[in-house]
């Protein structure tokens, strides 16, 4: 037997019941209400490049010279044309010293040198001969007689016209000429070495008589004048300090582990406090051959252009010194790093638009943009402004 079972008939306010809670059940299962809104960023790449590398050192400016400059003889000061800060040439006058008896001494010494020169019949500029000096000239023409007299009385004691006492006479008188002649030599040599010492006093008298004048011995800048007019000096005092500025040392000190990195002619970058926003440019000159044995550190000296004077002797300076890169630099944009305490960090857009916070390890800054030494590798994608509103597993929408 076949029995047949009818579905009960819905009303229609209970079919649309019915309808309306099944659309409720799929939107419930269709969205989660606890998610967050998709974090609104812009993205960038991480780049890969070569970049310049600095090793940065400190140290502190020196003049390229300094000299304390002294009085080479006793004297009273009569002049000090300069005041400090004044800019004087090479050999420009510092200070003047009375001359009056320096030019005395040197007048007397050029008399003396003078009269030798007239007994030995000198001239300006003429080389000494014994030969012609006026007492040798003398001695020689006495001999020349007695030797041609002796000849003569000798051809007539061979004809038996003379005797043999004259003969004699005549003898003597040509050996006590000839002694002459040489003793005539011999003094003209004595007084030619009595002249060159009077011509050593002559320069030593003239340079007495310059160096009353006190001159700079390169340009530079006055950095003291002490002394002042009436002042009595004596030789050694120093009287005046000239430095030069243009350019500026630079002695730096180098760690022992970064000594490979440093060679002569490496280019090098400088600031200082007293201009915190400007950078000095200038070379390695002088790398120490050695490390001090007390700090195990390599001495370097750079020197930097100073045409303007603003770098000053004595400050403290910090140094880039620039070395090839070994290897090229994983760079992001300065933006998308995020340092909070210390701790630098990137979020990384990983698959599905979700954030992954990484902790990073700084290195240069190039620009813009600020090498990544560890963290993250090239190609990556990273937001580039994460305003402190990103952590890990955020889900994120890429702008622009």
């Amino acid at each position: 037997m076949i029995r047949k079972f009818r579905a009960p008939l819905l009303t229609g306010a209970a079919l649309s019941a019915l309808l309306s809670a099944a659309c409720s059940g799929e939107r419930t299962s269709a969205a989660t209400p606890n998610e967050p809104a998709p974090v609104a960023v812009h993205a960038a790449t991480v780049k890969s490049q070569p970049i310049d590398r600095f090793l940065r050192v400190t140290g502190s400016l020196s003049a390229d010279e300094q000299a304390d400059v002294a009085a080479e003889i006793g004297g009273r000061v009569v002049g000090t044309p300069v005041e400090r800060g004044t800019k004087v040439a090479a050999g420009a006058v510092l200070v003047r010293l009375s001359a009056t008896e320096a030019d005395a001494s040197l007048r007397e010494a050029q008399a003396n040198a003078a009269q030798l020169e007239a007994r030995l019949g000198l001239t300006a500029g003429q080389g000494f001969e014994p030969a012609h000096v006026p007492d040798v000239l003398n001695a020689k023409a006495s001999l020349d007689w007695a030797e041609a007299d002796f000849a003569r009385i000798k051809s007539l004691l061979d004809q038996k016209v003379v005797s043999q006492a004259e003969y004699d006479q005549k003898l003597t008188q040509v050996q006590a000429a000839r002694q002459q002649y040489q003793l005539a030599q011999n003094v003209a040599q004595q007084s030619f070495r009595s002249l060159e010492a009077a011509r050593a006093r002559v320069d030593l008298a003239r340079k007495a008589s310059a160096d009353t004048v006190v001159r700079a011995p390169f340009a530079g800048i006055v950095a003291e004048r002490l002394v002042g007019t009436g002042d009595y000096v004596s030789r050694g005092t120093k009287v005046a300090t000239v430095v030069r500025i243009d350019p500026v040392r630079v002695e730096l000190t180098v760690p022992e582990q970064y000594v490979s990195q440093v060679t002569t002619g490496q280019a090098v970058r400088l600031s200082v406090d007293a201009y915190p926003n400007e950078v000095f440019t200038g070379k390695v000159r002088f790398v120490s051959p050695a490390l001090k044995s007390d700090q195990r550190a390599l001495t370097v000296e750079a020197i930097a252009p100073n045409a303007d004077g603003r770098l000053k002797p004595g400050l403290f300076a910090t140094a880039l010194l620039q070395h090839p890169s070994p290897a090229p630099a994983i760079l992001v944009p300065a933006s998308a790093v995020e340092t909070v305490a210390g701790t630098s960090r990137v979020y990384v857009i990983a698959a599905g638009e979700r954030i992954e916070e990484r902790i990073v390890t700084l290195g240069e800054k190039v620009g813009d943009r600020v090498e990544l030494a560890s963290g993250v590798k090239a190609g990556e994608r990273v937001a580039a402004n994460p305003r402190g509103k990103l952590a890990d597993g955020v889900r994120v929408q890429i702008e622009g």
